[in-house]
């Protein structure tokens, strides 16, 4: 494909990973609840869920938002957590890949195999998860630039977020095709040039075949089914 891009740029939660309302039932089964205690839903029912719509709405920043359930999650098992790492830890802490999405892993891989730059652009990858939890996810070795805001303090969609890509990678942001799943963000990397694909969590193959196409790789090497 001519005027391909070089460089696939991934958000992390939500993109790279299942989101928390995807993997009730492993937090259930981990946390010793009953199956269907956690009934909040976000992009898959916003009608039930009127904390998401605040979020949406810019009433409430994404971290606020789960800090929230995460205090509500907390309460139910008779704990007190701080952060989100703290939920990840204690429902994630037998199996971090079990959230990993394996449309990510293929996208990931085929991009490698294409001989393609990788990158992740996080707003808060370790403050939501953990630096212990990075370290249990193998796949990551192969990025060449991992920018977390949790230690730049330079949230997306800052355009200087993502100069920290551009200029790690030593690339025009023409070059990067930048996928995540907040539309504010997405609005930021196309402010700065970016070739850019609004992640939907509800399509995932579809978001992440975008991407490809993006790169010149025309599709994936398996069928994924996407969530209704």
């Amino acid at each position: 494909m001519s005027g391909a891009a070089t460089a696939l740029v991934l958000d992390f939660g939500g993109v790279v990973t299942r989101t928390p309302f995807e993997t009730h039932d492993l937090s259930e089964a981990a946390l010793g609840l009953p199956p269907g205690t956690l009934t909040w839903r976000g992009p898959f029912d916003p009608d039930g869920d009127a904390l998401w719509r605040d979020m949406q709405a810019g009433r409430l920043s994404e971290r606020d938002y789960w800090l929230t359930r995460t205090r509500e999650v907390a309460a139910l098992v008779g704990e007190t957590w701080n952060t989100m790492a703290d939920f990840i830890r204690r429902a994630r802490a037998g199996d971090p890949m079990a959230c990993i999405r394996p449309e990510a892993l293929e996208a990931i891989g085929a991009a490698k195999r294409a001989g393609k730059t990788l990158a992740v652009l996080s707003n808060e990858l370790d403050l939501f998860y953990g630096a212990e939890f990075r370290q249990a996810l193998p796949f990551l070795a192969d990025f060449d630039l991992i920018v977390d805001a949790t230690y730049t303090e330079i949230l997306k969609p800052d355009p200087r977020a993502y100069a920290f890509i551009t200029d790690g990678l030593g690339l025009a942001a023409e070059d990067c095709v930048f996928v995540d799943d907040q539309v504010k963000n997405i609005r930021g990397g196309e402010a700065v040039g970016m070739k850019t694909v609004h992640f939907d969590v509800r399509s995932p193959a579809e978001s992440y075949r975008a991407a490809l196409a993006l790169l010149g790789i025309p599709q994936f090497t398996e069928e994924h089914d996407d969530v209704a």
